[in-house]
């Protein structure tokens, strides 16, 4: 597969998003983990999860326990796989989705995270979402205490502004290394963020990169363009979608959730696709 970087590491160009193996309707454990095994062995090596990708109140880093297993059962070489997770989120077990942007929670979630990845430091650590009632420079700035202290290796941020990126840069004295928003061609208002990441050699990671789990088969209810190209290459529309997020701009990774082996490897695909410059421009419209 063609890599990309995030920070100095070189990763797939599609990786894996954990969180539809993990919540509401997820398949069994052993699918679960041969969908992972099937995304190490078409070459993706970001997989991306978070402490809040879990199901009932009680099972806090479900999905982090599950890709452990997953790393730990596969068969082959995982020390090029990048596990990106995330703190800052939280489930109560009723469905519902919270937050807590305190430093002092963020930091007891990243080494958490890490005792459940059975890590000694995080490769990818990410910021999930901001708090209202926390002051986001000082959630930031336990980005930074984490990286000098070695609990994880890069910082990144997630469901952020361009504001928020240029001061979350700043805190971390020029250590961003990644930023993960919703984008797809039914959401596509981190245009801006995804141009300020080309910009500033930041990896932009689109979660839902194919409209989120119910609306995957219809693009989010935007497909027809990609459908319609995909028909003409003899690849699926989703693929089309992948291709066309890579096309946008080096720094681009996507992160399609899977819960499928096949889902993910007809994913992978999508970096064997050259889009036109006119095909491109009819997607981008």
């Amino acid at each position: 597969m063609n890599h990309r970087f995030i920070g100095d590491v070189a990763v797939g160009a599609i990786g894996l998003g954990g969180m539809p193996m993990s919540i509401e309707g997820r398949p069994d454990e052993a699918r679960s983990i041969a969908t992972i095994h099937a995304a190490l062995e078409v070459g993706v090596t970001l997989i991306d999860t978070a402490d809040a990708y879990h199901r009932d109140a009680d099972e806090v880093g479900h999905n982090e326990v599950l890709i452990a297993k997953a790393l730990g059962t596969y068969g082959g070489d995982t020390s090029e796989v990048l596990v990106a997770t995330k703190g800052g989120h939280l489930r109560p077990g009723d469905g519902s989705w919270t937050l807590d942007g305190r430093p002092e929670y963020i930091k007891g979630a990243a080494k958490a995270s890490a005792t459940r990845l059975g890590v000694e430091a995080i490769g990818l650590y990410q910021f999930h979402r901001p708090d209202p009632h926390v002051d986001y420079a000082d959630a930031v700035g336990a980005l930074r205490d984490l990286l000098d202290e070695g609990v994880i290796r890069m910082a990144g941020i997630s469901n952020a502004n361009a504001d928020q990126i240029r001061l979350a840069q700043e805190i971390l004295g020029g250590r961003l290394a990644s930023v993960q928003n919703q984008f797809s061609p039914a959401f596509r208002s981190s245009q801006a963020e995804l141009e300020l990441c080309a910009e500033l050699g930041i990896a932009f990671l689109p979660w839902s990169p194919l409209g989120g789990i119910a609306r995957a088969s219809t693009l989010g209810g935007k497909g027809a363009a990609f459908e319609r190209i995909g028909a003409e290459l003899g690849v699926s529309g989703q693929q089309v979608c992948l291709a066309w997020e890579l096309a946008l701009a080096p720094v681009v990774i996507p992160i399609p959730g899977a819960s499928r082996p096949a889902s993910i490897q007809d994913s992978a695909r999508a970096v064997d696709i050259t889009l036109t410059d006119d095909q491109i421009k009819e997607l981008n419209a």
